[in-house]
C-alpha cells in the first residue's frame, strides 16, 4: 500500500489548515483559550491576523504574540503572521510617511486640452490644470515642483470630422516655461496631452503605501515588519514560526478598490509609475516613447495596443521582481516561507487597480500559490448567472471555472511551490454560511487541486463580533462549532492524498493577460469551463513559462512535472511575437495546438509575424475550433484521461498520481441534482472508494472497458452516483484492501452511506417513519440541556413565522416506531435471498447539520447532504426509538448584513425520514 494512503488511514497525515486568528488585544486567558479551540478542532496551525489589533508591533502586540508563540510551542502548532497592520499589505505600519520622498508611491497622470489652429503666439496655462482631482504645480520637464513632475507635452492632430486621434503628433515638451506652454499652433484640430508624474492619486485609502515597483520602497515593509519579527523570534524561524502572509497587495492606482475593470485605456485614472519606467519604456518602444504615452489612456487602434502591452509587461514584471520576489528571497534566507494572495476578483488578476497586473508574476516569489474566496464570490448553482455580492455582481464563470485553476496551475508548474495551493476560504459570507456550504466550498477547491486552507476566521473578541462573520467558535456561541472538527479531519485527509505526488492533466490553456493587454481577447476560463464540464482537466500556463520553462517529449508539452497532450490558445487578436514563434516551434515538435475561435492577426508589439502566422494556418498539428466544439473535438482526438458516458456538466474530476497509487476525486457541484453515470478511468485492476469522513476504504465493482480513438487505451469503468454536495475519492494501486479505521461511526464522526461511494449495492425497499415527534431546543451555550418545545405530527420548517423564526441552535426530534423483522412477508421491506444487506437511515432534508441515534446508539453525523447513515445492527424487533438533532446557523438569531446577500434556508428536520434496505451487488 502506498505510504501516503497508509499515513491517512493510520491518522498520521499532516496539517493543511491554518485559520486566521484575529487579535484585538485581549487578555492572556482569552488568547490561550482560543488557541485551544483551534487545536481541538483538529487544526495544527494559525495565521495571526494583525488588522484588528490596536498596537501592532507595540508593547501590547509583542506581549500577545509571546503568548501565542508559547501556547503554539506547547501544542506543537505552527504560527503564520499577516505582514502588516491592516489590509491590504503595503502600509508598512505607516512608516512610508517618514521614508525618503523617493520611496513614496508615484503615478503617471494625464490631462489634455483641445486647441485649433493656425494660431501664432498661443499659450496654455498648464499649472492651473486639475490633475487627478488635485490642483498641482506643473514644472519644467524633468524637475519637480509641488506634487508633480512633468514627463511630456505632446500635441496630436485630430480628424476634423469626428475628432479621432491621427498619427501626426509633435513633442512640444521643451516649449514649457514656468508652467506655461508657448506654441504656434499649426492649422487644424489638435489635442495637447500633458503627462506628469504625480505624488497623489489612486485609492486614497492607500495613499501612504509603499510603491511595489520600487525595491527600496518595498524594503520599508521588510525592515519594519519582517526584520522586527525575525529579531524577536529568530530561534523559532522554520520551527514554530512558519512564515508570513501577504493579504491582497496590489497597485491600487484606481479611485476605488472594487473597480475591477482598471487597465490602460480607462480615462480619468492615474497609472503605477517608478523611476525605472522611462528607461524600460524607451527600450521597449524607442527613445521617442514620450510621444506615445497618451495612448495609455486614449484609443488609436493598434498603436495604442502596442504601448499598453509594453507598459503592462514592464510594470507586472517590476511588481513581481521588486515586491514578491524580494520578500520571498528574504524569507528563504531565514528558513521560513512566504505565502498569501493578490486580488483576483472579476478578472482583475491581469489588470491594474486593486490587481497586481499578472497573476503568475505577482506570486512567483511565494512558496505556495494562493487565492481567496470571500464575500459570496462562489455560490452553488451560480456558475454562469451573475450573483449580487457586496462588490457589485460576480463574473460567475471566472469565480467557478477560473479562480481555483489559476492557483493550482501555478502550484503545478512552479517547482518552488512544491505542488501546494493555499485558499483563504469561508470569509465574510455571514452567519448564513454553515458547515454545509463550507463543505461544498472545500470540495470545490479540493477537486481542482487546492490542498491548503486558511479558514476565515477565529476571533477572540466577545460575541457578537460584527467583523466579517462567520466566526468558527464565536465565543462559544456558534452552535455548529462542535461539528467543525469533522470538516477539518475530512479536509486534512484528502489534502494529504492530493499532496506530495503529481497532478495529471490533458491540456495546457494559455493565460490571457498578454492577449488582453494587446487588444480583443478571450478570457482563459472560457475554454477551461467547457473542458471541466466534460471532465477534461487542464492547467493554465502563462506565456513566460511556455517561452522559458517548457519542453516537448514524444509530442507532449512538458512543464515541471506536468505532461500535456495539447495546448489550447483562447482567441487573441494579438500575442507577443516571441510567443507566436514558440507556438510554431511547439507544433513543429508534435504538440497538438488548438486556437479557439481564430488565429491571432498580429503581434502585441507590432513586430512582423506574418510568416509565422502563415505557418500556423497551414500546420497539420494546428487547428482552429469553435469554443463549443473544443471539448468534443478533444475527446474525438483521444485527448482525455477520464470520460463519463453522458454529458455531466456539474461532475468535477481531478487526477493525482503517487508512486503505486492513482487517486481520483469526483464531486457533484450542482446544488440539487443527482449525478448518475458510468465513468471510464485510465487504470486497470481493483478500484476502491475512500470515504474521508470515516476514514474507510471500500472495494468497488468495476467493468473492463476498451475505448478506441486516436490514442486507444484500456481502462476500468465504475458506476458513479453522487447526490448534491457529495464527493468521493477513488483509488487504484497495489496492495489496496478494504479498510476501516473504526467499525462504526462514533461521536463526532460522519457516516457515509450513499450508493455513490459504497459497494453495498443499490436501493431496495424503503419504509417511511411516521408518528408524533417530540421536539425540544437548545442554543449553543445550553447544549445538551434541552427545553421542551412541543409535538409535531408532520415535519416542517422550524424557522417559519409560526414556529421559531429567531432561533439558532439545535432542534431535537424524538419518535418511537415499531420494527417487525417479518415485514418482508407482507412486502413492506423486501430482503434478498440471504437475508443479508445494509440498512440505511435516510433523514431526507435537514438544515443543516444532523446527528442521529437509534436506540441510544449513534448512527452518525452528516454536515451536508445526503443525510444518510448506517442503521445496520441498530434496529430491534418491536419498539425502537429514533432521536435526531439538527443544528442550524446563527443567521436566524444574528441576521447580519452579509447574510442578507443570500437566500435563507429552513431550519430543522423536514424529512421524509426513511429506512432503506440496500440490495447487494
Amino acid at each position: 500500500m502506498n505510504d501516503r494512503l497508509q499515513e491517512v488511514l493510520e491518522g498520521k497525515g499532516q496539517n493543511y489548515i491554518l485559520p486566521f486568528l484575529w487579535q484585538h488585544g485581549e487578555e492572556e486567558r482569552a488568547i490561550r483559550e482560543e488557541l485551544a479551540r483551534v487545536h481541538e478542532a483538529g487544526i495544527g496551525a494559525v495565521c495571526i491576523e494583525s488588522r484588528p489589533h490596536p498596537d501592532f508591533l507595540g508593547p501590547k502586540w509583542w506581549a500577545d504574540m509571546d503568548i501565542v508563540m508559547d501556547e503554539a510551542r506547547k501544542r506543537g502548532m505552527k504560527v503564520w503572521l499577516l505582514d502588516d497592520d491592516h489590509f491590504p499589505t503595503g502600509h508598512a505600519v505607516g512608516k512610508v510617511k517618514a521614508a525618503p520622498e523617493a520611496l513614496h508611491r508615484v503615478f503617471l497622470g494625464e490631462r489634455h486640452i483641445d486647441v485649433v489652429g493656425p494660431a501664432r503666439g498661443a499659450s496654455l496655462l498648464l499649472d492651473t490644470l486639475l490633475l487627478s482631482g488635485l490642483r498641482p504645480t506643473v514644472s519644467t520637464p524633468g524637475s519637480a515642483s509641488g506634487k508633480n513632475k512633468l514627463i511630456s507635452v505632446v500635441a496630436v492632430r485630430r480628424d476634423s470630422s469626428g475628432g479621432s486621434l491621427l498619427a501626426d503628433c509633435v513633442d512640444i515638451t521643451d516649449l514649457v516655461q514656468d508652467g506655461v506652454l508657448y506654441w504656434d499652433i499649426p492649422e487644424g484640430y489638435w489635442r495637447v496631452f500633458i503627462v506628469s508624474e504625480n505624488k497623489d492619486g489612486g485609492s486614497q485609502a492607500q495613499a501612504d503605501y509603499i510603491n511595489p515597483l520600487h525595491p527600496d520602497s518595498v524594503r520599508v515593509l521588510i525592515d519594519t515588519v519582517y526584520e522586527a519579527v525575525y529579531s524577536r523570534y529568530k530561534a523559532d524561524f522554520g520551527k514554530t514560526f512558519a512564515g508570513f502572509f501577504s493579504d491582497e497587495p496590489g497597485f491600487y492606482n484606481d479611485k476605488t478598490t472594487f473597480d475591477f475593470d482598471s487597465k490602460p485605456g480607462k480615462q480619468g485614472i492615474v497609472l503605477p509609475w517608478s523611476a525605472e519606467l522611462p528607461a524600460l519604456l524607451a527600450q521597449a518602444l524607442g527613445d521617442d516613447y514620450r510621444e506615445r504615452l497618451h495612448l495609455l489612456w486614449h484609443d488609436a487602434g493598434e498603436r495604442s495596443h502596442a504601448v499598453r502591452y509594453a507598459y503592462m509587461n514592464i510594470v507586472s514584471k517590476l511588481y513581481g521582481e521588486n515586491f514578491c520576489n524580494q520578500i520571498g528571497a528574504w524569507c528563504s534566507e531565514r528558513g521560513v516561507e512566504y505565502i498569501g494572495h493578490v486580488l483576483e476578483d472579476n478578472n482583475v488578476h491581469a489588470r491594474l487597480g486593486s490587481g497586481a497586473g499578472h497573476f503568475f508574476r505577482a506570486l512567483a516569489g511565494q512558496h505556495m500559490s494562493g487565492i481567496d474566496v470571500v464575500l459570496w464570490q462562489i455560490v452553488p448553482g451560480f456558475d454562469e448567472v451573475p450573483f449580487r455580492w457586496p462588490a457589485g455582481e460576480t463574473d460567475s464563470e471566472f469565480f467557478h471555472y477560473g479562480l481555483a485553476k489559476l492557483g493550482v496551475s501555478l502550484a503545478h508548474i512552479d517547482p518552488k511551490k512544491q505542488g501546494r495551493t493555499m485558499c483563504e476560504v469561508f470569509g465574510a459570507y455571514g452567519w448564513a454560511e454553515g458547515l454545509k456550504l463550507m463543505k461544498w466550498l472545500t470540495d470545490h477547491m479540493l477537486v481542482r487541486g487546492v490542498n491548503y486552507f486558511v479558514p476565515h476566521a477565529f476571533s477572540q473578541k466577545a460575541f457578537p463580533d460584527p467583523d466579517c462573520p462567520p466566526h468558527l467558535y464565536a465565543d462559544g456561541k456558534n452552535p455548529q462549532y462542535r461539528y467543525y472538527k469533522i470538516l477539518n479531519d475530512y479536509t486534512n485527509r484528502i489534502s494529504h492524498l492530493l499532496s506530495g505526488g503529481r497532478h495529471a492533466a490533458t491540456a495546457a490553456v494559455l493565460y490571457h493577460a498578454e492577449a488582453e493587454w494587446s487588444g480583443p481577447a478571450m478570457y482563459f476560463h472560457k475554454p477551461v469551463k467547457v473542458l471541466m464540464q466534460r471532465q477534461i482537466d487542464c492547467d493554465v500556463i502563462p506565456a513566460d513559462v511556455l517561452l522559458k520553462g517548457s519542453s516537448v517529449r514524444e509530442g507532449r508539452l512538458r512543464v515541471h512535472l506536468e505532461d500535456y497532450a495539447c495546448l489550447i490558445v483562447p482567441y487573441a487578436e494579438a500575442l507577443p511575437a516571441a510567443l507566436i514563434r514558440r507556438v510554431v516551434q511547439l507544433a513543429g515538435q508534435g504538440v497538438a495546438v488548438r486556437f479557439v475561435e481564430g488565429l491571432p492577426a498580429r503581434s502585441s508589439e507590432g513586430d512582423e509575424v506574418s510568416a509565422e502566422l502563415s505557418l500556423l494556418a497551414g500546420h497539420p498539428n494546428v487547428s482552429v475550433v469553435a469554443l463549443d466544439k473544443l471539448a468534443p473535438g478533444l475527446i474525438e482526438d483521444g485527448h482525455y484521461d477520464i470520460r463519463a458516458d453522458a454529458y455531466e456538466p456539474y461532475l468535477r474530476s481531478y487526477r493525482y498520481v503517487h508512486d503505486g497509487l492513482e487517486t481520483f476525486m469526483f464531486f457533484n457541484e450542482h446544488p440539487n441534482r443527482t449525478v448518475r453515470t458510468k465513468v471510464a478511468l485510465p487504470v486497470e485492476g481493483d478500484v476502491y472508494a475512500y470515504d474521508a469522513f470515516i476514514n474507510r476504504l471500500t472495494r468497488l465493482n468495476v467493468e473492463d472497458i476498451n475505448i478506441n480513438g486516436v490514442n486507444a487505451w484500456k481502462g476500468t469503468s465504475i458506476s458513479l452516483v453522487l447526490e448534491p454536495y457529495e464527493s468521493v475519492i477513488v483509488l487504484q494501486g497495489s496492495g489496496l484492501t478494504a479498510y476501516s479505521a473504526i467499525p462504526r461511526p462514533s461521536a463526532g464522526e460522519a457516516s457515509s452511506a450513499s450508493s455513490a461511494n459504497s459497494s453495498a449495492g443499490s436501493v431496495g425497499s424503503t419504509i417511511q417513519l411516521r408518528g408524533e415527534w417530540t421536539v425540544s431546543i437548545a442554543d449553543a451555550e445550553r447544549y445538551p440541556q434541552f427545553t421542551a418545545w412541543g409535538k409535531l405530527t408532520g415535519l416542517t420548517d422550524m424557522s417559519g413565522p409560526e414556529a421559531l423564526p429567531r432561533f439558532s441552535g439545535t432542534i431535537r426530534y424524538e419518535v418511537d416506531f415499531e420494527w417487525d423483522e417479518d415485514r418482508s412477508e407482507r412486502g413492506e421491506f423486501e430482503l434478498d435471498e440471504s437475508g443479508a444487506g445494509e440498512v440505511l437511515l435516510d433523514l431526507g432534508e435537514a438544515y443543516e447539520t444532523a446527528e442521529a441515534w437509534l436506540n441510544g446508539e449513534r448512527a452518525g453525523v452528516r454536515i451536508c447532504p445526503p443525510y444518510r447513515m448506517e442503521a445496520t445492527g441498530l434496529l430491534r424487533k418491536g419498539k425502537n426509538r429514533l432521536v435526531v438533532e439538527v443544528t442550524n446557523t446563527l443567521a436566524k438569531e444574528q441576521r447580519d448584513f452579509l447574510s442578507a446577500y443570500a437566500q435563507q434556508e429552513p431550519s430543522g428536520l423536514l424529512g421524509p425520514v426513511r429506512l432503506i434496505k440496500m440490495r447487494k451487488g
